[in-house]
């Protein structure tokens, strides 16, 4: 897989979540809107990690709504590897 995904998330102020994985880790992760500064955060660190181990840290991390925008990227990455 080393295609651009790109996922609409639920439930948190970020519109849309990029990445790639290619040979299983996670590249190039952007979110648009939302709060800039973690997200830049979160993309920096991530970057070229497993991603499978990106998204069993992620998941489950709350902020608004019941989810949060590194849990909506593990959903996005589980999906991904789903298919």
């Amino acid at each position: 897989m080393s295609s651009i995904i790109k996922f609409i998330p639920d439930g948190v102020c970020s519109k849309e979540i990029s990445f790639y994985i290619c040979d299983g880790k996670l590249k190039n992760v952007e979110f648009v809107k939302g709060c800039t500064g973690n997200a830049q955060g979160i993309s920096k660190l991530v970057e070229g990690m497993d991603a499978l181990d990106v998204a069993k840290r992620l998941k489950g991390i709350k902020c608004q709504n019941g989810t949060s925008c590194p849990d909506q990227l593990a959903a996005a990455i589980e999906k991904t590897l789903k298919e």
